[in-house]
């Protein structure tokens, strides 16, 4: 359903409100579907806009192509992550996370298929979820967030089995180590912590700002974004863009870039940023900067890469933040065009 309109506000200026809504939107969170036909945007009035790529791609496509197939109301507060499995839309938002059937979300109307909310240390506790993260051989779920705790669910019977205790501050991003059953997290704390999933403990941390090339006392110390690729982390937010060792815990690389980035991602043999600013930056492993790629919103929050083998075809990079619009790239090199909730 479309998120109600106050009954103050008059119908001749319904209008009105929903273009104040649209400029004031923020888009934190993008999902794929499990066919990669389709793409899920959660913003911060709570809602979920589910895009068809495979429409907006096709070369018969119209402008109304790059608008919401559907948008429901999935949370009260701000929609801050979400993830997809081979049936399911998760999406968390204050204090909750829930499912949503991917084969029943183009219905109008389509419910959540349950909720769960995290053994929170008070009943008036309810921190954000920053963060989500799927752990395929465990079928489990990681969430985190404002509490400072690494939760995790197993996806078959929605019990909470563990919590992992170890930051101080809010935690802001996880990734996985898919060759070892490890989880890293990024907080504002400014530590990057490993944790064994089998020993449920924190085998490594990382005080990213204490390493004087990387420190930026000016921006903070929290760290916003991290990625993994073997034995290799790269992270940033308050501190610098970096590449790092983690066998060695060493910085390798230091990418030159002042603003601070909100998400990171490995690519083939690039690195793929984006923060302050509205461009995606790709950039060499050496710390080379290759392209600035301009988008249409003026700071990024989020990317999202559909690689889905089931359709090659909507192989794209998408990128969404302060604005109402989600950027798609049909390849690294420009903006192809942008849908639009």
């Amino acid at each position: 359903m479309e998120r109600a309109v106050p009954h103050a506000v008059p119908l001749g200026q319904m209008e009105v409100f929903q273009a104040l809504q649209r400029l004031h939107m923020t888009i934190f969170s993008q999902s794929v579907s499990p066919c990669g036909k389709f793409l899920a945007a959660g913003n911060n009035y709570g809602q979920i806009a589910i895009f068809s790529l495979s429409a907006a791609l096709s070369s018969e496509a119209k402008e109304e192509s790059k608008n919401p197939v559907v948008t429901f109301q999935a949370h009260d507060g701000p929609v801050y992550s979400m993830v997809s499995t081979d049936r399911h839309l998760l999406s968390a938002g204050d204090g909750e996370v829930k499912a949503w059937l991917w084969a029943e979300i183009l219905k109008k109307g389509c419910k959540e298929l349950w909720r769960r909310q995290p053994p929170y240390r008070t009943s008036l506790e309810v921190p954000e979820i920053n963060a989500l993260l799927l752990v395929p051989k465990e079928n489990s779920l990681i969430l985190a967030g404002g509490d400072c705790q690494l939760h995790t669910m197993d996806l078959e019977t929605g019990a909470f089995t563990r919590a992992l205790r170890g930051h101080t501050d809010y935690i802001h991003c996880l990734a996985l180590r898919e060759r070892s059953p490890e989880v890293l997290s990024g907080g504002e704390d400014g530590a990057v912590r490993l944790w064994d999933l089998r020993t449920a403990k924190e085998v490594q941390t990382i005080e990213v700002y204490k390493h004087e090339e990387c420190s930026r006392p000016h921006n903070g110390r929290w760290i916003g974004c991290l990625a993994t690729d073997s034995d290799w982390m790269v992270c940033g937010g308050g501190p610098a863009l970096t590449l790092w060792h983690l066998r060695s815990s060493t910085p390798t690389t230091i990418f030159p870039m002042r603003a601070p980035q909100k998400h990171v991602t490995f690519y083939q043999d690039l690195i793929l940023s984006a923060g302050q600013g509205r461009c995606v930056n790709q950039w060499q492993l050496s710390g080379e900067l290759k392209a600035q790629v301009p988008g249409s919103s003026p700071g990024l929050l989020s990317l999202s890469l559909n690689q889905q083998p089931a359709a090659p075809e909507c192989k794209v990079l998408t990128a969404a933040g302060n604005s109402c619009r989600v950027d798609v790239f049909t390849n690294l090199g420009y903006r192809a065009f942008s849908l639009s909730f």
